[in-house]
Formats: C-alpha cells, sequence, structure tokens
C-alpha cells in the first residue's frame, strides 16, 4: 500500500474545500437550521408556557431534529477543517491508530476520515437536546421533588393534586388506587395525609404544655377505631357532625 500521489492530494484538498463551503453557506443560510430561534417563533407565538406539553409535541420534536442537523453539520465542518490542517502538516492520508496509509479509495469517499477501516471509533451519543424538554419531563417536569429525601416543601405535585381535587374527566374506574368508588377522591393522591404523618396525629391534640388531651373524631379517628388500632375512649361517643363529610 503506497501513500497518495501528488495529483490524488489535490484532488482530496479540492473535494475538502468545497465541501467546507458548501457547509458554511448553508449554515449561515437556514440559520443554523433554525435553532437559535425561540420555540413558536414560525407561529408569532411571544411565549410557549401558555400551551399544554401535549401541543408542543411536534414543535420540540422538530427542534430535537434541528440541533442534531446542526450538529452533525458542526462535527462534518470540523473534521473536514482538521483534514486540510493535517495536509498542512503533511500527516494527511495516515491513519490516527495504526499509523498506515488510508485506502485512496476509501479517501475518496470520506475524505475527512483520519482512520482506516478497521480503527474507526464509535461516535458518543450527542447530549444535546431541546431546552423545552426540560419543562416537560415527567412527571412534573423540574417541580417534582419526590425523588429527593431532603426536600419536604410545597412542590409542582402538590399544585397539580389541589387543582385536580376540584374535578377531571376521569372516572373511578382510571383511578391509581382501586379502593376510589367516587369523584372526590379522584385527583392524584388523594389517599395522602395533608398536614400530618400519621393518622393517629389528626384527631389527638394537646394544648401547649401537653396536656387536656382533646380527641376529634374525624374520618381518620373512625377509621383508626374500625381497625383496632387502639384503645376505645372511657368516655361514650356522643353524637356529632363530622365535617369531612357531614354525618352523624
Amino acid at each position: 500500500m503506497t501513500s497518495l500521489t501528488n495529483e490524488q492530494r489535490e484532488t482530496l484538498r479540492d473535494l475538502l474545500e468545497r465541501e467546507r463551503h458548501s457547509i458554511e453557506r448553508r449554515l449561515a443560510d437556514n440559520d443554523h437550521f433554525g435553532s437559535a430561534d425561540p420555540l413558536g417563533a414560525a407561529t408569532g407565538e411571544l411565549s410557549s408556557y401558555d400551551n399544554h406539553p401535549a401541543d408542543l409535541g411536534s414543535e420540540v420534536f422538530e427542534r430535537g431534529k434541528d440541533i442534531a442537523l446542526n450538529e452533525h453539520e458542526e462535527h462534518r465542518l470540523a473534521d473536514i477543517k482538521d483534514a486540510l490542517q493535517r495536509m498542512k502538516e503533511g500527516t494527511y492520508g495516515r491513519c490516527a491508530i495504526c499509523r498506515r496509509p488510508i485506502p485512496y479509495e476509501r479517501l475518496q469517499a470520506m475524505p475527512d476520515t483520519e482512520y482506516c477501516i478497521d480503527h474507526v471509533p464509535d461516535r458518543e451519543l450527542s447530549q444535546r437536546r431541546p431546552a423545552e424538554e426540560k419543562l416537560m419531563e415527567p412527571p412534573f417536569g423540574r417541580t417534582s421533588l419526590d425523588e429527593h429525601a431532603d426536600e419536604t416543601e410545597f412542590d409542582g405535585e402538590d399544585a397539580w393534586q389541589i387543582v385536580e381535587s376540584w374535578g377531571n374527566s376521569d372516572s373511578p374506574a382510571m383511578a391509581e388506587n382501586p379502593e376510589v368508588h367516587d369523584y372526590e377522591s379522584m385527583y392524584a393522591e388523594a389517599e395522602e395525609n395533608e398536614g400530618f404523618v400519621e393518622p393517629y396525629e389528626s384527631f389527638v391534640a394537646t394544648d401547649l404544655y401537653g396536656q387536656h388531651v382533646t380527641v376529634v373524631r374525624n374520618r381518620h379517628y373512625r377509621e383508626y377505631m374500625e381497625h383496632y388500632e387502639g384503645e376505645p375512649l372511657l368516655e361514650p361517643d356522643y353524637a356529632y357532625v363530622d365535617e369531612d363529610d357531614g354525618l352523624r
């Protein structure tokens, strides 16, 4: 296997120069495939925040495609410039790994290649993604803190639970909890305790000094007693109005 002749080298240099000018012209003409424009610019939208994430599915897909096309052209342009630099340094046409001459036929097909066919490295997967995807990551995008053990504050999931508790279009058959039988318990994690950790804490209270224990006979109290989790009170269970469901 011999090195390139001067005629072959000039032919390959011409191929590289023409491809470099072609890529630079494409990137300039289409403004890097439109990836620099804000999402929704084509439709005249000032902001996409008022749209449901599902409405942006096509736009985000197209933005991801634009980024991929632009990145491919940028990599190709960088490879071509590197190949032209190797020509100046006198190392062009030899594999960067084994240092053997690369066949002229391979260089004709891929004039910017730096490797023989036996030593082509695997391309690293690109991590460049549309910025809009950061707001669409399930569940609740960047506002869900359930995965963080040291975070207990009000987050995006809590906000959705409050809104959903006022009603949605789902039926009890679609609920996550198989024990749901009415629409009032259809929202996400409707069985979750609010304001307390254990049910016991919701109906037993004391004064500021830990004295004068009082019991609030609410729904959690009745469930607690029905499941025989506590001792019955010594005093009789007088009639009362349940604030949860209005039962007496």
